[in-house]
Order: C-alpha cells, then structure tokens, then sequence
C-alpha cells in the first residue's frame, strides 16, 4: 500500500532488470538462472503469482535471441514445478502482455504465471477492486526458494 500509495520511492530504471547479487532484495527473486529470473510480482493476482524475465532487457519477445526465448519458457516451466510442489494449485495462467495498448506495465518482456484454485475468484475483486491474499510476499518468496531447490 506504501508503493501504490506514494510514500514508497518508485524505482530509477527498468525494476525488472535485476542486478546480479545473492541478495533477493525487494524484488523477491525466488530463481536466478543463466539467462532468466524469476520473481514474486508485487500486486500479484494470486498468491505465488510471479513473473519470468530475461536477465537482457529487451522490450519485446521478438528481440530475444532463440537461446533466450528457450530459456524463458524453461523458466516458465521451472516456475510451474515449484509453484505445483509449494501450492498444489489446480491450475495455471500463463501470459505475456506486450505493448502498452496490450496492457503491459513494463517495457521489459516477461511471462505472467498465476497459479489457480477452484473457487479462487470472489466478490472482493469485483466489487472492491482488491485481492484478497493469504500470506505475506516474504512467506510466499521463502516457500518458493525452498521448492525450487528440490527440481
């Protein structure tokens, strides 16, 4: 609420490029590979949601090389395996908003995965415009760290 309200500094830059450190930071990164990170989204749609992003800033998925792009669906799938055994969600969405007429809140491509459950949607985002979440980012992030050390 700080963020959204103001009283939290936004970011100078790009806040997806994130800079190589062991340090998961504010940023919640839960996986740091070769080419991809991976991190809780802030104002996630669900709890687990998290975001897939090359550690190249690029703009669109065309200007990823094929390496790239290969590695940002690995990640994708990495996510899903942790995620499955951290949540046991009963499903996923999993989406790329390219392009600000697309919806995209940054100029740096990632993947959207937004773990799912059976009745998971509620009056609150409907009629309140607010999402409901069961557990604090840093529980949710630690969780995730311990899932992915065990792919």
């Amino acid at each position: 609420m700080a963020y959204l309200g103001g009283e939290e500094p936004r970011p100078e830059g790009c806040f997806l490029c994130i800079p190589d450190t062991d340090d998961a930071g504010p940023q919640h990164v839960v996986e740091r590979a070769e080419l991809t990170v991976t991190l809780l989204n802030r104002f996630p749609y669900n709890s687990g949601h998290v975001m897939v992003v090359p550690r190249r800033h690029a703009p669109d998925l065309l200007d990823l090389t094929e390496q790239e792009g290969a590695a940002l669906m690995t990640a994708t799938q990495r996510a899903m395996r942790a995620l499955t055994h951290a949540f046991a969600p009963a499903g996923y969405n999993v989406g790329l908003n390219q392009g600000e007429a697309a919806g995209a809140s940054a100029a740096h491509v990632h993947l959207h995965v937004v773990p799912r459950w059976g009745g998971d949607t509620n009056f609150m985002p409907v009629l309140a415009e607010t999402k409901v979440l069961p557990e604090h980012l840093d529980a949710t992030a630690e969780k995730l760290r311990r899932a992915y050390s065990t792919l």
